[in-house]
């Protein structure tokens, strides 16, 4: 079955246009998912929509939407007046800019769709405009309108089609200082950093999704097979982190950790490397030792000089 399109419409360049067609880019339709169900009957229970006040049901034609200004007071909307606030964007993904990717940043980010083009005739003014994109290495900042509300989007070049990433407008981005603020500047050692850094080299790697599996999800699928079997759940011991007491000792014993790791994968380079280090420090430190004469040799050197 051909999935189902979110949005059609057209994307637009200056005077060049073809129509699009909007697709989720994610899914969720595939995690383990419970209803609510009656521990009496066994039956599912279902929602009814009352009145807050009186309790009684409201039905369809009844309901409306409202906004309030005031304690109890209410401006009432109907969907033909929401319907009549139309924008350009409702139908037309309208090129504004284009800017280096690198200049958006990731907290903007939001949700992502493909877009493709939506007819035969539509494929060419669509490659177009992708490969004018990624010749210049850009991305382009428009507006649609989704479920009745503008949103700016990102879009990007992405396999033969592009990517389209809704962007959170700067008011919805909460300001990173009030969260900071009370953090306090500290003073790391070069020696704590040294560790910290070779624990970093020693885990560095490249990103595979496929390598994070949502342990959740098989927890709750397992779950579920085990009461189908009539099994009794037995919940796992879970160990809980505590604060650091002495920062050194722990990165120290994190180190000798990641080594061991190292060393059982066949990776031990860096662990002969810092010992490799280690001697040639030690070897240094005997050889300017052997250097240094003592004093009471220097006073008999000097007599005999003498």
């Amino acid at each position: 079955m051909a999935p189902r399109a979110n949005w059609k419409g057209y994307l637009k360049l200056s005077l060049v246009s073809c129509a699009v067609a909007l697709f989720p880019a994610t899914s969720t339709s595939q995690r383990t998912r419970f209803n609510i169900l009656s521990r009496k009957t066994g039956h599912r229970v279902r929602y009814d929509v009352v009145d807050a006040e009186t309790g009684d049901p409201v039905p369809d034609e009844d309901r409306v939407k409202g906004y309030k200004v005031e304690n109890n007071a209410y401006v009432l909307v109907e969907e033909d007046e929401l319907d009549k606030v139309a924008l350009e964007s409702t139908h037309t993904i309208d090129i504004e800019a284009f800017v280096p990717r690198s200049e958006v940043d990731a907290i903007y980010l939001d949700a992502p769709y493909y877009l493709v083009p939506d007819d035969r005739i539509a494929q060419e003014a669509f490659a177009v405009i992708r490969e004018a994109m990624k010749k210049e290495d850009v991305v382009g900042l428009a507006r649609v309108v989704l479920n009745r509300r503008e949103r700016i989007v990102m879009i990007e070049p992405r396999g033969k089609g592009l990517l389209v990433t809704t962007l959170h407008y700067k008011n919805e981005v909460r300001n990173a200082d009030v969260y900071f603020e009370d953090i306090p500047d500290i003073k790391i050692s070069n020696d704590m950093l040294g560790l910290a850094v070779h624990i970093v080299e020693t885990k560095a790697a490249h990103f595979d999704p496929a390598k994070f599996e949502d342990r959740y999800e098989e927890a709750l699928a397992a779950l579920v097979q085990s009461k189908r079997a009539g099994q009794t759940i037995t919940p796992k011991p879970m160990s809980q982190p505590s604060n650091v007491v002495n920062l050194m000792d722990a990165l120290r014993r994190s180190v000798q950790s990641e080594r061991g790791a190292g060393a059982d994968k066949g990776g031990g380079k860096a662990a002969k490397a810092a010992k490799g280090g280690k001697a040639a420090a030690s070897s240094a430190a005997r050889g300017k030792s052997a250097g240094k004469e003592s004093a009471p040799a220097k006073r008999k050197r000097m007599k005999k000089a003498g």
